[in-house]
């Protein structure tokens, strides 16, 4: 099983162009696509309670799930096996980065990786 760190290691340089896209003049909706590996025991239950804690935040900085579903093996490719799939619009990347930062999520944070044996987030953009 990961260690904690691990399921929110965070990358970085993807993390700095982020912050960069947020400050320039070009921070339109982001999609964040979140690849969600649960702990066996507990895990999914853990994610429910942080769901339902974040969901308020979440709608706080104009947030919305738009997607959630059980991930299955990839048809092309090699990857691990996802346990939930989210797709979560945020108005600009701003919005995103407020609502991490705020001291409200900053108290819940720790079920999410409580549940996680591994993550991966992707900020989507929509394209031309």
């Amino acid at each position: 099983m990961s260690d904690p760190v691990e399921a929110e290691q965070l990358n970085p340089e993807a993390f700095r162009e982020f912050l960069e896209r947020s400050r320039s003049g070009d921070d339109g909706p982001v999609v964040m696509l979140n690849l969600l590996a649960m702990k066996p025991d507990g895990g999914m239950e853990k994610y429910m309670e942080y769901g339902a804690a974040v969901a308020p935040i979440l709608e706080g900085v104009g947030g919305k799930m738009i997607f959630s579903g059980t991930g299955s093996s990839a048809l092309i490719g090699s990857s691990r096996d996802w346990d939930l799939v989210l797709l979560v619009r945020y108005p600009s990347r701003a919005a995103f980065l407020g609502m991490i930062g705020s001291p409200e999520y900053q108290a819940i944070a720790h079920l999410r990786t409580e549940a996680l044996t591994y993550s991966e987030l992707h900020p989507l953009a929509a394209g031309d």
